[in-house]
């Protein structure tokens, strides 16, 4: 049973908080890092600075609304690095808006959650995400079972 390696990208400490604790209770096992803007997420990818013993994700949980570099451009960096590209991006955000929906996808996000507001609700939809990823979708570098 391989390890899971999910990089969240999210300012919000309560949020973080919530998401590796969903994540805590898979019935796989799962590492979760984190990062807390769009620059230290493209360090920790490019395996820079203090993240040079960073392991590449299998998925980056990536939020929108962030200090520095906000999830926008941090999504336009990843999808345009050919050595980064292949790793699912799913934004998990507060922002329901048309506009940063369409722009998620058209700057190819693999997915596009808005962030419920309660606990439960919350936990749950981390919980959703991770078992897609686990259960229905083949993640780049796995081989399908035969």
């Amino acid at each position: 049973m391989r390890n899971l390696q999910i990089l969240v990208v999210d300012d919000d400490d309560a949020d973080a908080l919530m998401i590796s604790e969903a994540l805590e209770q898979s019935e796989r096992p799962t590492t979760v890092e984190r990062v807390a803007d769009g620059r230290e997420a493209l360090d920790y990818l490019r395996r820079e600075g203090k993240f040079a013993e960073a392991r590449r994700p299998d998925l980056i949980l990536l939020d929108l609304n962030m200090p520095r570099m906000d999830g926008r451009e941090t999504l336009a960096a990843i999808k345009t690095d050919d050595k980064l590209k292949a790793i699912p991006v799913v934004i998990l955000t507060t922002s329901g808006a048309a506009p940063d929906i369409v722009s998620s996808y058209q700057q190819r996000a693999n997915a596009y959650v808005t962030k419920p507001f309660g606990l439960d609700d919350f936990e749950s939809t981390v919980r959703q995400i991770d078992r897609f990823y686990r259960e229905v979708a083949t993640l780049p570098g796995e081989r399908p079972l035969a």
